[in-house]
C-alpha cells in the first residue's frame, strides 16, 4: 500500500535504504566500561528498533581513548569493541531498523563526570573509586570553562594523528556491521572547537581565516570517506550556530556544508550551541522544532540533504516540516525515551498504520484487536488518542 505520508516514505542514501524518516539521535548513556558496549547498549537500542524508527545512531563513540567524555563512554579505538558493537548491530537489524554510529572526540570536554554525578571535571568522588582523570587536547589551550582541564594545543603532527584514529575507528565500524557513520562536529567537541573563533585561537594553517578554521573538518570528512565502502553514508553533526555573538554562524555552516558535500558526506545533522565563550547568548530558548530553521537553510543554500532534530514531539510536527521541505529526516531523542514507540504512534495518528501492521506481531496483533473493540476497548481509543486526551487535559 503507497504511503500517505512523507514522514513514512523510504529514502537512500547511496546503497541504504530507509523503510521512513524517523531517526533516533545519538544519546550518551555514560554506562559503557573500558569503552565496551554491553546489555544496557543492546537493550536500549533495540527497543526503538521495535518500536519503528528507521534509522537508530548509537552515542558518541570515542575514537580514542584520550577522546571519551567521560569514563562511561563507549568506543572504537580497539578491535576488541568490534565484537561488542557488532551485537547490538545484530540486534537491531534484527528488528528491522538500520543502525548508523557516532564518531567522537570530546577534546576539550573529555575527562569530566557523568550528567547525573555533576556533569563537570572528575573530582575527588570519581577518583576514589577509581576513575582517573586524563589530559584533554583541543584545537587551542581554552579551557571549556572555569575549573575546566585546560587541553594542550593539538599540532599539525597531533591532528594527523587524530584523523588517522578517526578512520581506524571507522573501519571497525565497517566491521562491526553499522550502516552508516556520522562524525561528531557540534556542542563543542573536538571538531567543534576548530570550526569556532571562539575556542580556535591558533595562528597556523588550522586557525585564522574561516578557511583555516574549517580546514581539519574537511580533512576529517575527506578521510573518514576514504575510509568507508563507497555505499555506505557519512552524515555529519554540526552545531549549525555557537549561538554566542562573534561565533560560528549559519552564514558559515552553509559555506561548510557545501564543501563537505563535495568531499562526500551525504547529510548534515543540524543542531546548535554547546561552545564554550564570551558575550550574551543571540539564541532565544528552545521552543518546539527550534533548530529546523538551520536545517531548512542548509538543505537551501548548501544543497544537501538535512536532519532536524530538537523539541519535535508530534507526528504532525514532524510531517510539516518534511513536507515543508525543511529537511529530509527527523531525529527524536528524549521524545523516544519517554515513548520508543513514538514511530509506531505517529504511524497511527497520521493515518499510515491504522491496523497495526508495522508493529512487532506479537504486540500489534492483540492492540489490533483492541482496536476494533475487542477486551473492552473501543475503534479510536488507541494509545495516541489516550495520550491526546490526557494532554488536554493537562495542559
Amino acid at each position: 500500500m503507497p504511503q500517505k505520508t512523507v514522514l513514512f516514505s523510504p529514502l537512500a542514501f547511496r546503497g541504504l535504504t530507509l523503510k521512513n524518516r524517523t531517526v533516533i539521535s545519538p544519546m550518551c548513556q555514560y554506562s559503557a566500561h573500558e569503552g565496551v558496549a554491553n546489555d544496557w547498549h543492546v537493550q536500549h537500542l533495540t527497543r526503538f528498533a521495535a518500536g519503528g524508527f528507521g534509522l537508530i545512531i548509537m552515542e558518541a563513540t570515542g575514537v580514542e581513548r584520550r577522546g571519551r567524555i567521560t569514563h562511561g563512554c563507549p568506543g572504537l579505538w580497539d578491535d576488541a569493541q568490534i565484537e561488542p558493537a557488532r551485537r547490538v548491530v545484530d540486534s537491531v537489524h534484527a528488528n528491522g531498523a538500520a543502525i548508523g554510529v557516532q564518531l567522537a572526540h570530546a577534546g576539550r570536554k573529555a575527562s569530566i563526570s557523568r550528567p547525573w554525578e555533576g556533569d563537570c571535571p572528575l573530582s575527588e568522588r570519581e577518583i576514589a573509586k577509581g576513575e582517573l582523570p586524563w589530559d584533554t587536547v583541543g584545537a587551542s589551550p581554552v579551557a571549556f570553562n572555569q575549573g575546566w582541564i585546560v587541553p594542550e594545543e593539538l599540532s599539525p603532527g597531533g591532528i594527523a594523528g587524530v584523523i588517522d584514529s578517526w578512520t581506524a575507528a571507522a573501519r571497525r565500524a565497517v566491521a562491526a556491521g553499522f550502516d552508516m557513520v556520522e562524525i561528531h562536529s557540534a556542542h563543542g567537541y573536538l571538531s567543534h572547537s576548530f570550526l569556532s573563533p571562539l575556542s580556535n585561537r591558533r595562528t597556523d594553517q588550522y586557525g585564522g581565516s574561516r578557511d583555516n578554521r574549517m580546514r581539519f573538518t574537511l580533512e576529517l570528512a575527506e578521510a573518514v570517506r576514504g575510509a568507508l565502502p563507497a555505499d555506505m553514508p557519512l552524515f555529519l553533526r554540526l552545531s549549525c550556530v555557537d549561538g554566542k555573538h562573534d561565533g560560528w554562524a549559519i552564514e558559515d555552516s552553509v559555506e561548510l556544508a557545501k564543501r563537505l558535500h563535495k568531499l562526500g558526506v551525504d547529510a548534515i545533522d543540524c543542531s546548535s550551541g554547546g561552545i564554550a565563550g564570551y558575550g550574551e547568548t543571540n539564541l532565544p530558548p528552545p521552543t518546539p522544532g527550534y533548530n529546523v530553521p538551520f536545517a531548512a537553510t542548509i538543505r537551501r543554500e548548501a544543497g544537501i540533504p538535512t536532519m532536524a532534530v530538537g523539541l519535535i514531539r508530534e507526528a504532525a510536527q514532524a510531517e510539516t516540516i518534511l513536507r515543508a521541505g525543511a529537511a529530509d529526516l527527523i531525529a527524536l531523542a528524549r521524545e523516544a525515551l519517554r515513548n520508543p514507540f513514538w514511530a509506531h504512534h505517529a504511524a497511527e495518528y497520521l493515518d499510515e498504520d491504522p491496523a497495526y501492521a508495522g508493529w512487532p506481531q506479537q504486540y500489534g496483533y492483540w492492540l489490533g484487536l483492541r482496536a476494533r473493540g475487542m477486551f473492552g476497548g473501543r475503534a479510536g481509543d488507541s494509545d495516541t488518542v489516550f495520550a491526546q486526551k490526557l494532554n488536554a487535559k493537562t495542559n
